[in-house]
């Protein structure tokens, strides 16, 4: 099956598509085969994906006529918001239902000079890794084309970005950090980012998308070629049998056949370059023969590492690393010339691990009714 038949609904149906799954030939196509002219196709895609509207009896240059075949034939839903959450330092995390009543997270940073927008990939995770709380939570399915690009517009949305484009938007930069691997969804994570990217919508640059991974080799390299996105890996360990552990895909895909996909990553350069995500761990992973190991070890690629202070979550069998522990670790980075290091722990007081506002209200919604009280650590006044 080609893609752009998984992305269609079958014709018997005669259901309306979702229109932010569409990607421009797609929708010319539709709205060509209804019997209009193609150019109400690039009328009808400014208006989604520049203006942001939500309604086809906003969209003003239509007539009447076309504007209910429009709303006959396509949807322009969004999400639906679950529990909205915001932190003391500006960090908005969402928990959003899909219409079949499955569940997914997105979170937007804020910082002085960007925003950015994690994304989710899949609902759980099937990776299983062991200090990451997503991977308690079993993978239940991919996420479709619209759904992933449904978390970008409804940010936008709440963060009254639109249109696209204008000056001093909000939201800047996109990860694909979130619930769930995306490269094991690649298709629909692909789709969905080519439509981010057009310059008739959105147009966020590929320079400000991060695809991160925690290893689907035989991905990568496509990836690379053909989105051409800042690539991120989840590493933290530089041995093996320690990685086998904590990143159970090693097992499949170990440290060599990664580093060799990453020193190959198309279009690789100092201006364009591989991030290592490093997770701090107290005793395990954070030792300066560990931090020497991570040095030799991405030698000759152009690089960034981030430490990552271990966020705790209900029964994790990891401690995060002393302050002191990972300043001498940052010192060593440092001192080989990788800036900027140690990522600031950002919306820990709304649940900042990903999947613990997921799991939060499955606890939530068991509890008996009449309780009164939010789930353990859910702020009260989340809606």
């Amino acid at each position: 099956m080609t893609h752009a038949a998984q992305l269609q609904t079958p014709a018997e149906t005669n259901a309306p598509r979702d229109l932010l799954g569409m990607g421009p030939a797609e929708l010319e196509a539709a709205v060509v085969a209804a019997g209009l002219p193609k150019f109400r196709a690039r009328q009808l895609w400014r208006w989604v994906w520049r203006h942001g509207l939500t309604s086809f009896e906003e969209m003003s240059d239509l007539g009447k006529p076309v504007r209910q075949a429009f709303a006959d034939m396509f949807t322009l839903d969004r999400p639906a918001v679950t529990r909205r959450l915001t932190s003391s330092d500006g960090t908005i995390k969402w928990l959003l239902r899909f219409p079949d009543g499955n569940e997914a997270e997105t979170v937007y940073i804020p910082d002085k000079d960007r925003g950015t927008l994690c994304i989710s990939s899949q609902v759980g995770c099937t990776l299983t890794c062991s200090f990451c709380h997503t991977g308690t939570q079993k993978l239940v399915r991919n996420l479709s084309v619209g759904e992933i690009t449904g978390q970008v517009m409804l940010a936008m949305d709440e963060l009254a970005d639109w249109p696209a484009g204008k000056p001093g938007r909000r939201l800047t930069n996109i990860v694909l950090m979130g619930m769930g691997e995306p490269l094991f969804n690649y298709e629909n994570v692909a789709a969905a980012m080519r439509i981010i990217m057009s310059g008739e919508g959105v147009g966020l640059s590929k320079r400000r998308i991060t695809l991160s991974t925690s290893g689907v080799v035989p991905e990568i390299a496509r990836c690379g070629a053909e989105l051409g996105v800042n690539l991120a890996i989840s590493l933290h360990a530089v041995r093996d049998e320690l990685r086998d552990e904590l990143v159970p895909i090693n097992r499949k895909y170990p440290l060599a056949e990664l580093i060799e996909a990453c020193r190959t990553y198309p279009g690789l350069s100092n201006a364009r370059r591989i991030t290592w995500e490093y997770v701090m761990l107290d005793g395990v992973n954070d030792s300066d023969e560990d931090c020497a190991a991570l040095l030799k070890l991405i030698r000759g690629i152009p690089s960034k590492i981030n430490l990552i202070p271990f966020n705790p979550w209900p029964g994790s069998p990891y401690e995060c690393s002393g302050d002191r522990r990972i300043e001498a670790f940052a010192a060593r980075v440092l001192k080989a010339g990788y800036a900027s290091p140690v990522r600031t722990p950002r919306g820990r007081d709304i649940l900042a691990a990903c999947g613990q506002l997921k799991s939060a209200s499955e606890r939530a919604r068991r509890q008996p009714t009449g309780t009164g009280k939010p789930a353990s650590g859910m702020t009260a006044d989340a809606t």
